[in-house]
């Protein structure tokens, strides 16, 4: 009966709230973005659906994992607005997300293979850097650790 209930009447705001661990007012922000659509019910209760739960959930992990509102939003605009998304619906944001956080994983295995050794032209130690890095080349490719962010001693012209 409780399941015929909320299929019937969606969740309300606290619902949804207790049921994704966001707070009221993040899903009220959520909504004014519109990655989220509740209905109204006669007397004017927003009332959201297991599909917005779903959504909310996405956006959570999505942001903990370090992806933009922006990507996120570019995601859900996949997703159908007229059905409940489908398995399928999903799987194609996750390969999406997929490649992107597989080259998170790539740099940030290479920042940790490389903070023992040096971690670009803000290295803790002289003779280090003048061996990896002679004379601040490695200014040239731009700001920042350089080698960390995936430039090598080769894009310089300096042997590794």
């Amino acid at each position: 009966m409780q399941n015929r209930r909320l299929q019937r009447h969606g969740f309300s705001i606290g619902e949804i709230s207790a049921r994704s661990g966001l707070a009221p007012s993040a899903i009220r922000f959520y909504e004014e973005k519109g990655f989220v659509r509740p209905f109204r019910t006669d007397s004017g209760q927003r009332r959201f659906e297991r599909a917005d739960l779903r959504r909310l959930s996405f956006i959570k992990i999505s942001q903990a994992l370090g992806f933009t509102l922006e990507e996120i939003a570019e995601a859900l605009s996949s997703l159908p607005d007229s059905r409940t998304p489908t398995k399928s619906d999903w799987a194609k944001i996750s390969r999406r997300f997929g490649a992107e956080l597989d080259a998170r994983i790539a740099q940030m295995q290479a920042l940790r293979a490389r903070l023992d050794s040096c971690i670009g032209c803000g290295c803790l130690s002289l003779k280090t850097c003048a061996l990896y890095n002679p004379k601040d080349a490695a200014s040239r490719l731009g700001q920042g650790p350089r080698y960390v962010m995936g430039d090598s001693a080769a894009d310089i012209g300096v042997d590794e």
